[in-house]
């Protein structure tokens, strides 16, 4: 049960009865009605603006329509206490049986628990990664491929139908390059010597294994020849390996994705002509002179007539360019195709995942996607900022592998795939993070990781000791589901029990909001409520999780303790990190 979603149902039961006996106004806008936890925890369990927001509807003074909804919510058998607080807020307290009864919602469920429909099926595409392939991934694509992932799960348990996607960006000046380095490894892959890697070309050891997969597959054919005669064969090829090695980066962090786009393919599929000529169809297109960027004046500023899409009638700042100088095609004219490829399959909601680069992007992107879709087609773009690396507070040296930076592979191998992808949702995606690798294998309560895992293996510990000490004859989920859970009243007892069973409200909240984040600092409350009522057993040994003279107790409390086990396990299946049973 989401304990707020029901009570939001009873307060809309209530309004209607009140309405049918004529004490309020028939039909009124409930949209903006909330049922939610008070700011104050000492004002009680639930709150709502019920009475706030419908005061101008219902005519009425909102302390007034409070009084009318207090008097339904008293009679509730699960509430023990309304308050009206302030101008009309409405703040009410549970039962403990009530809470009791939640607890049995979590055994029931398992770590399936806070699974949720809300999402109705609605098909959402979540892009994620679509680096470069030009090279090993990095720590910043870390990051992305991290949180998309765990967006991509957090969706699907709250009821969406989700594709994981990666836009293969194998078009454009950058795959040249990759073609020109790999030529030169290729050269040094037949006994050339190629000295030092000249200046625009990537320097990284891992084209060697590309120069030698050409030389192998075509001998000394290209040794001597126009680049126009090459190009193409080595820059496919090239292209190929960097993919087996992104596929390879992403595996060992456990990322997986459903599709993946070929933007040499739009291109070479006529997707953007035809993309474009849509949008030309209905007016969106134009030559025109934009005016220069605001503030001071490049040097090399030229107002020229360019090919324009007019991204400001869809809340763009400026109309943006669709052709470069030599008439081909911009990045942006390629994703406006690609938005729309998208939402052809079936896509209306789509949400990008990109680097901190991409800032100035969100909104011409969006005024796109608005454009080709007729206004049907929603899309949000989530920034990941950049993540610094550190060793003891000071930063981390360039990798030799990459020749430029520090490769994801570097940190998985250091500290482990569970650990970056923890790791990488401690903060929201719009925030710089630090990554210090000797912080992130610290065994204290200032590393989340180590100290919401400390919690799950606590837990499982627990059980193993109630097991050998035979306390209890049958410890099984069924058991725990069906014990007499009476006695977990100590109020230390029943707010870890409150605040377990907000688990389905924040998967809701968090997966509307495209907010992953949110679920690593419920899971560490969680964890710091669960070691604060071991550490209680530890001075009360009235408070201890097993009594070997109280059965009773006994099984309420595992109960309790194997809840707290299955809600952690849920959290760390949506961020895809494996919970661990016992910690050395």
């Amino acid at each position: 049960m989401n304990v707020f979603s029901y009570f939001h149902a009873e307060i809309v039961d209530v309004l209607a009865r009140l309405a049918a006996g004529g004490k309020l106004p028939a039909s009124l806008d409930l949209a903006k009605l909330v049922v939610e936890p008070p700011r104050d925890a000492a004002h009680g369990d639930l709150s709502t603006n019920a009475a706030m927001v419908l005061t101008k509807q219902a005519g009425m003074p909102p302390r007034a329509i409070a009084e009318l909804l207090a008097a339904a919510l008293r009679a509730h058998p699960a509430v023990t206490q309304v308050d009206i607080a302030g101008p009309g807020f409405l703040n009410w307290r549970l039962t403990d049986g009530f809470w009791q009864e939640r607890l049995k919602d979590v055994l029931a469920a398992g770590p399936a628990y806070g699974e949720s429909t809300v999402g109705h099926g609605v098909k959402v595409n979540v892009e994620y990664v679509s680096a470069n392939p030009t090279g090993p991934m990095h720590v910043g694509h870390a990051r992305g491929a991290v949180f998309g992932d765990a967006l991509a799960s957090l969706l699907v348990k709250a009821g969406f139908d989700v594709c994981r996607e990666y836009y293969i960006n194998d078009a454009g000046a950058q795959v040249d390059v990759l073609a020109r380095s790999a030529y030169l490894r290729y050269r040094e892959a037949l006994g050339e010597a190629i000295g030092e890697i000249p200046q625009g070309l990537y320097p990284g050891d891992y084209l060697k294994a590309a120069g030698r997969a050409i030389a192998e597959r075509d001998g000394d054919k290209w040794l001597g020849k126009d680049e126009a005669l090459w190009l193409e064969p080595v820059r496919s090829l090239a292209i190929d390996a960097m993919l087996v090695m992104i596929k390879e980066d992403l595996a060992s962090l456990g990322v997986r994705h459903d599709v993946f786009t070929s933007e040499r393919a739009l291109h070479a599929s006529g997707a953007i002509d035809k993309a474009l000529a849509t949008l030309e169809a209905a007016g969106l297109i134009y030559v025109g002179v934009l005016e220069p960027p605001k503030g001071k004046t490049p040097d090399d500023w030229e107002p020229r007539p360019q090919t324009l899409f007019a991204a400001s009638r869809f809340g763009d700042d400026v109309d943006r360019p669709l052709k470069k100088s030599d008439g081909a095609w911009t990045y942006f004219a390629a994703d406006i195709a690609y938005h729309l490829d998208k939402y052809r399959r079936g896509f209306a909601q789509q949400i990008d995942v990109l680097g901190a680069d991409h800032g100035g992007y969100v909104k011409r992107m969006q005024a796109a996607v608005s454009a080709i879709t007729n206004g049907d087609g929603a899309l949000d773009v989530k920034i990941c900022q950049l993540v610094q690396l550190l060793d003891n507070g000071e930063p981390v040296k360039m990798s030799k592998r990459s020749g430029t930076f520090v490769t994801l592979r570097d940190v998985v191998d250091e500290v482990g795939k569970d650990i970056v992808r923890f790791m990488m949702l401690t903060r929201k995606n719009d925030q710089t993070l630090d990554f210090d690798f000797a912080k992130v294998v610290d065994q204290s309560r200032d590393n989340m990781v180590w100290y919401v895992q400390y919690a799950h293996a606590r837990a499982q510990s627990v059980l193993r000791r109630a097991r050998s000490e035979d306390t209890v004859s049958d410890l099984t989920t069924g058991a725990l589901a069906a014990a007499d859970l009476t006695p977990l009243v100590d109020p230390s007892e029943v707010a870890l029990i409150r605040l377990l069973a907000g688990w389905p409200r924040l998967i809701e909240s968090a997966a509307e909001a495209h907010e992953p984040h949110r679920l690593a600092f419920y899971l560490y409350e969680i964890a710091a409520q669960f070691h604060s009522l071991w550490n209680k057993g530890k001075e009360d040994a009235g408070l201890r999780f097993v009594l070997a003279d109280d059965a009773k107790t006994t099984l309420a409390r595992l109960a309790l303790v194997q809840a707290v086990g299955f809600v952690i396990a849920s959290g760390l299946e949506v961020f895809g990190v494996a919970p661990v049973m016992e910690l050395r």
